[in-house]
């Protein structure tokens, strides 16, 4: 975007038109104590090639995750995201396009909306889902809304191994409606405890597998408790490829699944923009937030595709609203749905048995290094090490070296006493020499 200079004649009509004598006039309500007495600090004028070199500078500062050896994950996973992906998501009549408010029209958005839905519903195992939403925590968030509302309960139980963030994000959003949470301490394997947690004002329980510290568990026993008590049983996956490989939600007891689809078609993108998949079972669809596309014939008898369902408020009165959700991250959802469609079944699961493969040669790497414990019994494609040292100090070591080893727990919940975590992620990008240089690299820097 080109910056377009204004003259002081343009200034002086523009304040006379609404009606102040200054610029200063407009900022009168913000406390003098917050307002700067001067310009920033910054050069007052700069040549595009000096800026450009100013702004190349900093970034150069950052270590990229294509560079380096690279096991981060908690939440957000480096993928290889095919050139075909970039290829055709950048087509105008994709890259220009946004959420359709006279949906009929535009069939083509309509179609890969569809396509989209039978996608994620095939890899939940759910039988419904719906055009996706902002991303997996919101998508969380939403899912416990709609517990309270099928269920009219207001509490919900949320497992210890649920992302932290996620459940920050849902506290913040089920607050403001008066929805009660209870989030249990963070722990490595205990999605079980919240069974012990359900009581009769339960609306859901909410579980993660594989959860924050890369435990993959069978929430099927949690489910048949949760149903028992009258509670639904919500579905958290942050790591969508894990579903290429391990039983779905849906086999499991799921009634919805909250997920988030970065890891297919999307690239890491410094936290965003990414897409939340949302599933659920037939019986409650008309409760599920968003917009759910259906396939239909036109007058001629020709295939088409419309909005079935719009529970969201731009579509409805307010107050019949199931979710003020209001847009449908249509570019990243075109993306999963197009790597989706390049990997096809056989893809994906080869995909998902390289990633697990990937991590356990990870695991066992680190597992022979002298004070390094792993503490993540089943795992995907990541776990959790306990390191005789702080999480985050060894993490600032390893990144001097070009290493960056993986995320400290602290990072994600400072105050949950385990400071000395560090979660280790490892996928189909991971060379294996990346493995060897990061065991030699942690060694040394834990011996000295």
């Amino acid at each position: 975007m080109r910056y377009l200079p204004l003259t002081p004649d343009d200034r002086e009509a523009m304040l006379a038109a609404i009606g102040v004598k200054s610029i200063d006039d407009l900022f009168v309500d913000v406390p003098a104590a917050a307002r700067l007495d001067g310009p920033v600090d910054l050069p007052r004028v700069a040549g595009e090639l000096e800026v450009e070199r100013a702004l190349g500078a900093l970034a150069a500062k950052n270590a990229t995750a294509g560079n380096v050896p690279f096991f981060c994950g908690a939440g957000a996973y480096k993928h290889h995201v095919p050139a075909t992906v970039d290829h055709i998501i950048q087509r105008s009549e994709f890259l220009t396009s946004y959420t359709p408010y006279q949906p009929e029209i535009a069939q083509g958005t309509l179609q890969y909306l569809y396509e989209f839905q039978t996608q994620v519903a095939n890899l939940t195992g759910m039988p419904v889902a719906n055009a996706s939403l902002y991303d997996g925590s919101t998508a969380m968030a939403e899912g416990v809304l709609m517990a309270t509302r099928v269920t009219r309960r207001n509490k919900a139980v949320i497992s210890g191994g649920v992302h932290p963030h996620y459940v920050k994000a849902t506290e913040t959003v089920v607050h403001a409606v008066g929805v009660e949470t209870q989030a249990l301490p963070a722990a490595v394997d205990a999605e079980a405890a919240v069974i012990d947690q359900i009581g009769p004002d339960t609306a859901c329980v909410v579980v993660q597998t594989p959860n924050i510290f890369g435990t993959a568990t069978d929430v099927t026993n949690i489910a048949e408790a949760a149903h028992a008590a009258g509670a639904l049983l919500i579905v958290v996956v942050t790591e969508a490829v894990s579903m290429g490989l391990l039983k779905s939600p849906g086999e499991m007891g799921a009634d919805i699944v909250a997920a988030e689809g970065q890891s297919i078609g999307n690239a890491l993108n410094f936290g965003g923009p990414y897409v939340g998949l949302f599933a659920t079972r037939d019986k409650l669809v008309r409760q599920m937030p968003g917009r759910l596309t259906g396939e239909t014939v036109d007058a001629d008898g020709e295939r088409g595709f419309v909005l079935t369902l719009s529970t969201r408020e731009q579509h409805i009165r307010r107050d019949k609203a199931t979710s003020n959700i209001c847009t449908n991250s249509g570019l990243c959802t075109l993306a999963f749905s197009i790597h989706m469609s390049l990997l096809g079944e056989t893809g994906l699961r080869r995909l998902a048995l390289l990633n697990h493969e990937k991590a356990v040669a990870t695991r066992d790497a680190l597992a022979a290094i002298p004070g390094v414990e792993v503490l993540t019994p089943r795992f995907f494609n990541e776990f959790a090490v306990k390191l005789p040292k702080p999480a985050v100090e060894v993490v600032e070591q390893l990144a001097n070296h070009h290493i960056l080893a993986g995320v400290p727990y602290s990072r994600l919940a400072p105050d949950a006493g385990m400071d000395d975590v560090l979660l280790v992620a490892a996928t189909e990008t991971t060379l294996d020499a990346d493995i060897q240089i990061l065991a030699k690299t942690l060694a040394k820097v834990l011996a000295n």
